[in-house]
């Protein structure tokens, strides 16, 4: 069988993909796999294909993190028809090439998220702080309704994130993991700004969206990033960073006050301790990174006093009747 034919149709079969998800997959395929592999059989792709076409890609400029998620559908791919039998045993077998090791995020201080939100229109600015302050993904925040909002006991409840389907259009699926469904309490300082923002959302229709565009759609990422992100972080001076920075950011924030590895996963909706785990590890190398900072600052008063008690120390101190 063609491997254009087979993985197309393996797509086709996999349960409970969430539409984003094919979109990507389709993209994958489309762009960075069939190229090379859609005129050749399953039966016939080996190692040493699979070593060059890893090879053109990264030499073509084509991103290590794009690079990998191509890396993993393939292998997925081909995982399923070594169990169909057509073949022997999988070729993909380049260690470390489906791990992606994606740059470091920047995180922004607890001021630039307020100046950000400030400068943003003020139709988003319990957007921006939401994001932050309650680890939402922009999915989440796009599909929030009036009615998920408690302001009685200040949470957010998470049932659902909105998805853009290609060619427009939109439409509605559950969060990424079963743990994405949770209940976020909103902190008191940001309370106010949630709580004027619901009040404008019309009270007799709970299903409302909370967020929406100026026209009253639903919201559409590259138009909000145009029409009012990018001109955002430019009057609040900031970097060009992204949307997603800001989830990044809160959850920085929480491993900083000393949450736990659960209060973490539950926060970000996680059903794995691996994304948590990273965020208290960079917690505990930035605890590490303020103690070696306050041991610097310490060390030149304690040299100081060293060398009072070997000089000026010693001639004050009286010496005993001998």
């Amino acid at each position: 069988m063609g491997f254009g034919e087979y993985a197309a149709t393996w797509i086709e079969e996999r349960p409970g993909l969430r539409p984003k998800t094919i979109e990507l997959y389709r993209y994958l395929l489309r762009q960075h796999l069939l190229p090379t592999f859609g005129v050749m059989l399953v039966a016939d792709i080996r190692e040493s294909h699979v070593r060059w076409w890893r090879k053109e890609r990264l030499d073509a400029e084509v991103s290590a993190v794009t690079v990998a998620k191509a890396y993993r559908l393939l292998k997925a791919i081909l995982n399923t028809a070594a169990d169909d039998g057509l073949i022997r045993r999988n070729p993909c077998r380049i260690k470390g090439a489906s791990v992606e090791n994606s740059p470091e995020r920047p995180v922004l201080t607890a001021r630039q998220v307020f100046d950000l939100a400030a400068a943003i229109d003020p139709r988003y600015q319990a957007l921006v702080l939401l994001a932050v302050f309650a680890s939402l993904r922009w999915g989440e925040l796009a599909a929030l309704r009036r009615a998920d909002v408690d302001l009685s006991m200040q949470t957010v409840q998470v049932f659902r994130q909105l998805v853009e389907l290609r060619g427009g259009g939109f439409g509605f699926s559950p969060p990424k993991s079963a743990a994405g469904k949770r209940t976020v309490v909103i902190p008191a300082a940001i309370a106010p700004v949630v709580e004027r923002h619901v009040g404008q959302v019309s009270a007799a229709d709970d299903d409302k969206l909370l967020f929406t565009s100026p026209e009253g759609m639903p919201l559409r990422h590259s138009n909000f990033r145009r029409r009012f992100w990018l001109p955002a972080l430019q009057v609040a001076g900031l970097p060009l960073i992204h949307f997603h920075d800001l989830r990044h950011t809160g959850n920085m924030l929480a491993a900083g006050t000393g949450a736990g590895l659960r209060e973490l996963m539950d926060r970000m909706g996680h059903s794995t301790s691996r994304a948590a785990l990273t965020y208290l590890h960079a917690s505990n190398e930035r605890q590490r990174a303020i103690a070696e900072a306050l041991s610097k600052l310490t060390s030149g008063e304690l040299e100081r006093r060293g060398s009072d008690r070997s000089g000026t120390y010693r001639a004050r101190t009286p010496r005993n009747a001998s």
